[in-house]
């Protein structure tokens, strides 16, 4: 009897560990899983490009479900959304919601040549303002006013301005008297009383306005999408070196260009490609966005280079090839390789990490240099994304953005 109650009690004892071992075993398996779905909430994007009926997948543990019955007959429709889906975890634990589109899968021209920039701004851009000394001290009338560098001049005077020079007779041609000059920032136009003073000096009045209207660069075509005639290159805005603001574009053109010399980059110092401009207009520009530049092309398109498109999501880390100009014989393949890649699509031109793995590439630049910008990115045949950036650390990786957001973007062209 007493055999029998104490193995009854060891039963218990043991009972009870194993409970407590599963009851641990339960709640790190519970705490796992939630951190998988707030970063999957976090992670993954809240719409989400299909081509097909095939299940969408995302870092191989979240998936989107498909239905055959929200096909889209392509003959009739190119795009349709509204559809909603549950991205799960393991194909079983709802993570978040997503807007499913379903849309045609799109071809283009890559081409990988690099080109030239010329933009012209859409007003003036304020890249600085200046103390003016006067009798009675130093005065900055600008500042004082509001106006802060960044800010576009759209008027002054409710005489609408598109150049420098404009701006400036408008501004040599004073008594002391005041300005109303309209800008546009953020978004948003504001006007401001801009009083000048007596620059003693100089013998005439000033506002204290240095303003820019124009910019030039070199980079890299991307695409042409032959279903709108369109060009997208860079997969980043022109952005003005004083201010790092977008600039905005009154019109531009895309010039032909060729690689007249190179500087290699370094660790800590990114390197660039030179080009001489020729007088051949490739595209007339319209559009400077976070998704890069697009106007109309004028030039003929070889079809040579026609790909497919890549979704987002059927984007894999792995080897790709990187097609880019570097020096004068034209767009060439070299290797490199995804080694991380973002969804959020609050992460702009930075959704994929790229390191080039060719030495020949490594050799002639040292890795991603400044002009390589919007050289496309090929994976199993089909273009899935553009460079975008060096790290200027290790210039042997750069960032990238998905070839999908820029085929949207170029629609946006008119």
């Amino acid at each position: 009897m007493s055999l029998i109650f104490l193995t009854i009690i060891i039963s218990v004892i043991y009972v009870k560990k194993f409970i407590r071992v599963l009851d641990s075993v339960l709640f790190v398996a519970v705490a796992v899983a939630f951190l998988f779905v707030a970063a999957g909430d976090y992670l993954l994007p809240d719409e989400i490009s299909t081509y097909s009926s095939r299940n969408i997948s995302y870092y191989n543990i979240y998936t989107v479900r498909q239905s055959t019955d929200n096909l889209v007959d392509y003959q009739s429709s190119s795009k349709v959304s509204g559809r909603q889906e549950d991205i799960k975890l393991f194909g079983i634990i709802p993570v978040k919601t997503a807007n499913i589109v379903s849309a045609k899968a799109e071809t283009v021209a890559v081409s990988g040549q690099s080109f030239g920039i010329k933009l012209y701004t859409d007003g003036v851009i304020v890249v600085g303002t200046k103390d003016i000394e006067a009798d009675d001290g130093k005065h900055n009338p600008a500042q004082e006013a509001g106006i802060e560098t960044g800010d576009i001049i759209v008027s002054i005077n409710e005489t609408k301005v598109y150049s420098s020079e404009q701006v400036d007779t408008i501004f040599n041609d004073n008594n002391g008297r005041e300005y109303k000059i309209k800008v546009k920032r953020n978004g948003n136009y504001k006007t401001f009383t801009v009083t000048p003073v007596y620059a003693n000096a100089e013998g005439k009045y000033k506002v204290g306005i240095w303003v820019r209207d124009s910019t030039a660069g070199i980079g890299t075509i991307t695409f042409f999408n032959r279903d709108n005639a369109t060009v997208a290159a860079l997969g980043h805005p022109v952005t003005d070196v004083d201010t790092n603001e977008i600039m905005p574009i009154l019109n531009g053109e895309a010039v032909e260009a060729t690689v007249s010399k190179l500087y290699k980059s370094t660790n800590g110092e990114t390197g660039s490609l030179c080009c001489e401009f020729s007088n051949r207009v490739i595209g007339t520009l319209s559009l400077n966005t976070d998704c890069g530049v697009y106007g109309k092309y004028v030039c003929a398109i070889d079809d040579s280079k026609v790909m497919e498109v890549a979704p987002s999501q059927e984007v894999e880390r792995g080897a790709v090839k990187i097609l880019c100009t570097v020096d004068e014989n034209g767009p060439e393949y070299y290797n490199a390789e995804i080694t991380k890649i973002s969804y959020r699509e609050n992460n702009g031109e930075k959704n994929m990490v790229i390191k080039i793995t060719d030495d020949r590439l490594l050799e002639k630049t040292g890795g991603i240099v400044q002009g390589m910008s919007g050289s496309p990115i090929i994976q199993n045949g089909r273009l899935v994304g553009a460079l975008t950036h060096v790290i200027v650390d290790n210039p042997q990786k750069g960032y990238a953005i998905f070839a999908e957001k820029m085929v949207e973007e170029s629609y946006n062209v008119k």
